[in-house]
């Protein structure tokens, strides 16, 4: 059937004539074959031949045979059946339907590869708006660091050239005095020579020879290390470092809040280390401090704009770090998840790297970092983590807090096997440096 179907109908035809009796005109019924090789139907042919005396013919060539002998031929009596049953209605009707289900199928299967094409399209010109953004952003921000640094060349090549100006006005000041004090006695050199040893003439220029020349001060050599030391100085770093007036966003001087520290942590004087420690520390009682979990929070908070820290971890085995909202509910066991307010990179067991997500993200880290970066965009609703050391990103969250938050930190609870690792909150104050 299906065989019959994938014949052309110019074919089909051609086979259905080749089919056909020459006698009924109709597709063979039981046909047989004449020792001419011609198909006839068995009962078409007996027609023919009865009442014939002697000798018989084939209808179509008009051979004669002596007998009235022909064989059954089981090969075109499949064929014709074949073709009868693909010829019936019913076998139209249903090579109808397949060919109808077919060609919906075809339209489906197109209509979705449109669609494809369609999204596609959409894509390409997503990422090519958004790269287009992100170019621009980029140029802005290094056009921004370009801006920074032709400044202070600027800034320090008219410095330079101000520092020679000065040094080269004191050494012409004292030229053009030793120059003209060479003139006066040049000249007064000369009035001796005419006076030639007349005490006359000697009295008579004496009171012009008294008269005091012109003062040369003591010259003084030009130091030429003094003058170079500023200049010579490791000027790429002291540019690095001044420029942390101006990056933005630079790195945020945290400092621990210590009302929000759960009673097991104890914190450094200067609010910038924190460590898990065995015994409970008495501090007074504070609605905003952690009771449930090893957790504590920064002093400062952000609601707005961009911001960056950084937190050593060392080689610490396990922690917590990130940004938490404000309104996180500090007394109770929760899973650290941004449904509950908490949008955290962990580490565990000293190798496993986990992101906050819930479920739990497995992350592939490599080297492990022993700095974190955290960058929080406030107006973007972002937070990512860096490896501080190489700037190479961890992972991000896009769908970030909304609202004031505040950096996150547990230095956990540590087993009995290995000593307690404290967190470090890092400083790079923008100090300007000199020469």
């Amino acid at each position: 059937m299906a065989a019959a179907a994938a014949v052309p109908s110019s074919v089909r035809g051609s086979l259905r004539e080749d089919l056909t009796c020459a006698i009924c005109c109709d597709l063979f019924r039981d046909p047989v074959m004449l020792s001419c090789m011609h198909h006839f139907c068995k009962s078409c042919i007996s027609r023919y031949w009865r009442g014939t005396q002697g000798p018989v013919t084939c209808p179509q060539c008009r051979k004669e045979f002596t007998s009235k002998q022909f064989h059954t031929n089981y090969i075109v009596t499949a064929m014709v059946e074949k073709v009868r049953v693909a010829t019936s209605d019913a076998s139209i009707k249903k090579l109808e339907k397949q060919l109808s289900e077919a060609l919906e199928r075809h339209h489906l299967r197109k209509e979705y590869i449109d669609n494809c094409i369609h999204k596609d399209k959409e894509k390409m010109d997503i990422i090519k708006r958004v790269a287009a953004d992100l170019r621009d952003r980029v140029k802005g921000e290094f056009r921004a660091l370009h801006q920074i640094l032709q400044d202070e060349e600027t800034c320090m090549l008219e410095q330079l050239r101000r520092e020679q100006e000065e040094e080269l006005q004191k050494v012409q000041r004292h030229l053009e005095a030793s120059e003209l004090s060479v003139r006066e006695l040049e000249n007064n050199i000369r009035l001796l020579q005419q006076a030639n040893g007349s005490l006359t003439e000697v009295e008579q220029f004496f009171p012009q020879l008294s008269r005091p020349c012109v003062q040369v001060e003591t010259d003084t050599d030009f130091d030429v290390n003094a003058f170079s030391s500023r200049y010579l100085a490791p000027l790429q770093y002291i540019t690095w470092r001044k420029m942390f007036h101006s990056v933005k966003p630079g790195p945020s001087p945290l400092v621990f809040d210590v009302e929000t520290a759960h009673p097991s942590i104890y914190i450094s004087r200067d609010k910038t280390v924190a460590v898990e420690c065995d015994d409970m520390i008495l501090h007074t009682s504070h609605s905003q401090r952690f009771l449930q979990c090893v957790n504590i929070l920064a002093v400062q908070s952000f609601q707005s704009g961009r911001h960056y820290w950084e937190v050593e971890v060392g080689h610490s085995l396990k922690w917590d770090v990130g940004v938490a909202s404000e309104a996180v509910d500090r007394r109770a066991r929760i899973k650290l998840s941004p449904e509950s307010g908490y949008w955290t990179l962990r580490l565990r067991k000293g190798n496993e790297y986990w992101a906050g997500t819930q479920p739990w993200t497995r992350l592939q880290v490599g080297s492990p970092p022993q700095r974190i970066g955290v960058y929080l965009d406030c107006d973007e609703r972002r937070v990512s983590f860096y490896d501080a050391d190489d700037m190479r990103l961890l992972y991000t969250f896009s769908n970030g807090p909304r609202g004031r938050a505040l950096p996150f930190f547990s230095p956990c609870i540590s087993d009995d096997r290995h000593r307690p690792q404290p967190i470090r909150l890092l400083h790079y104050p923008p100090v300007a440096l000199s020469a």
